[in-house]
This record gives structure tokens, sequence and C-alpha cells, in this order.
């Protein structure tokens, strides 16, 4: 399988460190803005990649891969992956999937009327730790209480505090911690536990009007659920879900799902390192491949159902917290 890479920063860096790691998959071709040409280069010569362009329309014309990965700015997603679609391309979009829901509904229904492959690259929903917590779920009866945690400390945020803004911090660029590291725990939880009945959104808004750390608060039938996300300062990230009979904690980062501790009433905790690979990118590149390979366009229905929901619950609980973006 071909991969065309979109992007040279942070995260397209880390795309391709992962997808030197999987069997079958080639990367011909990087694409980068004009004024990021040189950079692309010294990365093409780093990654092996034959070709490098600078026109994005060149590229989607070029039919050079089979699919297109878009590491690229959170604004600019909706608009990428349309035109790839509209080209006959099938495409894998970094998370957030989109700004809005309303972007993520069309995108949705212009990948089905054309049967292109898209997926939203949520890293931690195609880990086999992931797998193993869902197997192990009803073993906790009836759930009464979920909490996750991400927040690390953004190296951007100095930057930030000074008045530099940069476009995780900007809400012209669909930034903020909400986009940025809630949306993991949403998907876990929502993947877990479907849309809730109710969700909040209490941030903690900074001085262009976007959120550098916040609580999403969600109602079920049965429990209730806190997200925190913060990239205004750090703490240990996890996720706990507790049930009547017991509990399971995921260990370090939700982005990464490095390992899950499930206890017992009445048994020893007993912990789980499931995932094959050290690279957190890894698993999803190897799903992806393998539901191309197959034809599984069930598979690409079930992660559009999780896409929408997330982005249904954190566009409203981010209109009601009075953060608004450039795509509204």
């Amino acid at each position: 399988m071909k991969i065309a890479v979109v992007g040279t920063g942070m995260i397209a860096r880390e795309a391709l460190n992962a997808l030197r790691m999987v069997r079958g998959v080639e990367v011909p071709v990087l694409c980068a803005r004009p004024h990021s040409r040189e950079k692309a280069e010294r990365m093409a010569q780093e990654f092996d990649i034959p070709y490098v362009v600078t026109d994005y329309a060149e590229l989607l014309a070029s039919h050079a891969a089979d699919f297109v990965y878009l590491g690229i700015v959170n604004s600019a997603h909706f608009d990428y992956a349309r035109q790839a679609i509209s080209a006959g391309w099938n495409v894998i979009v970094e998370k957030p999937f989109a700004s809005t829901l309303a972007e993520t509904e069309e995108l949705i229904a212009r990948a089905r009327a054309a049967q292109s492959y898209v997926f939203e690259a949520m890293t931690p929903l195609y880990m086999p730790n992931f797998r193993g917590i869902v197997e192990r779920l009803p073993l906790l009866g009836l759930v009464r209480l979920v909490q996750a945690n991400f927040s690390q400390y953004s190296s951007r945020y100095d930057r930030y505090l000074a008045r530099d803004v940069a476009p995780a911090f900007d809400p012209a660029c669909s930034g903020g911690a909400l986009y940025d590291l809630n949306v993991y725990n949403l998907a876990l939880i929502i993947a877990l536990f479907g849309r809730p009945l109710s969700a909040s959104y209490l941030a903690n808004i900074g001085f262009n009007g976007i959120d550098t750390s916040g609580v999403m608060t969600l109602r079920y039938d049965g429990f209730c659920a806190s997200s925190a996300a913060a990239k205004d300062s750090s703490s240990p990230s996890f996720l706990m879900i507790q049930g009547e009979n017991g509990w399971i904690r995921t260990d370090g980062t939700p982005n990464e799902l490095r390992s899950f501790t499930i206890g017992l009433r009445g048994a020893a905790p007993e912990t789980f390192a499931l995932n094959r690979h050290e690279h957190r990118m890894v698993h999803e590149f190897e799903e992806m491949q393998h539901i191309y390979q197959q034809r599984d366009y069930a598979a690409v229905e079930d992660g559009f159902a999780v896409t929408r929901a997330v982005m249904a619950v954190i566009e409203k609980a981010r209109l009601m917290a009075g953060i608004q973006f450039r795509a509204d």
C-alpha cells in the first residue's frame, strides 16, 4: 500500500517513523507548502522518500499513491480531505477529523458516495490494549463512574504566554485542549459506551479565546463520566472505569494506551500489555492497511460512527463554553 504524506510538522515526522515499521507500506512522495520545501527535502532524504512536491493539486492529479495522509493543521483537514476524496483518493486524516460537525458529515457523505476509504488517525482505537479492555469490560458489572485525564505541558505554551500563538493555541486553526488532547479521552469513552445523553465543558480560557485546559462532564444512563485535558499543566494521565464488580485503569497517556490493569472484587489486580509495537501509530497503519486490502468497508463505517459521535459532542460543548472557531 502506498501512502503520500502531507505535512512536515511534528505529527508528520512521527507518522513517517511509524510507516517505515509497517511491512508492505511505501511512502513515494512527501507534500509540503512552498515555504517548507527545504525542510521537506531534508525529511525526504532522511526517510528515503523519492519525490517532494509543493503543489497539493499536482499531487492529487498524479495518483502516485493509494492514500494521502494529512498531518497538517486542524483547520485544513476538511478542505484537504474533501479535495482528495473528489480526486478519487483514499484518506487518512489526523485527529480531529474536522473542525465542525457539518464538515465531518460532509466528508463522510462524500466518502460514502465515492466509496473512498477514509480513516481518522485515532491511535488508541486501533490498539490491542483497547480490544482487551472491550473484552473485559463486562466483568466490571454495572458501570458507575468513568474518569479520564490527558494533561501535558505543551512545548508551545511558553510561546503562548508571550503572546506568540502557535496553531495549537489558535482558534482560527481549530486548536485548544479540547480538540488536541481531550478528543482522545472522548474517543475512548464514546467508543466504549456510545454517545452520552448530555455533555458540558468547563474550560480555562486564554487571552485569545482558546481553551488551554478544561473538564468535560458526560451523563449516561446509569453513570457519569469526566474527561479532563490540559496543555497548560501536567499530571499523570489515565482512563479509569469503575463498575460494581471492579475497575479498569489504563496507564499513561490515552493516545499511547501502553497497558491496562483490571481489579475485580476478591481478586488480585492483573495488568495487561497487549500492544505489539512500541510506536503508538504502527497499529493504526497496520489495521488501516488490513481493512483496505480486505475491502472491509463495514469497518470504515464503524469508524465514521465514532468520529461523528465525538464531533457532535465536542462541537456542542465547545460552543457552550464560548469557544469560536473560524470554521463555525
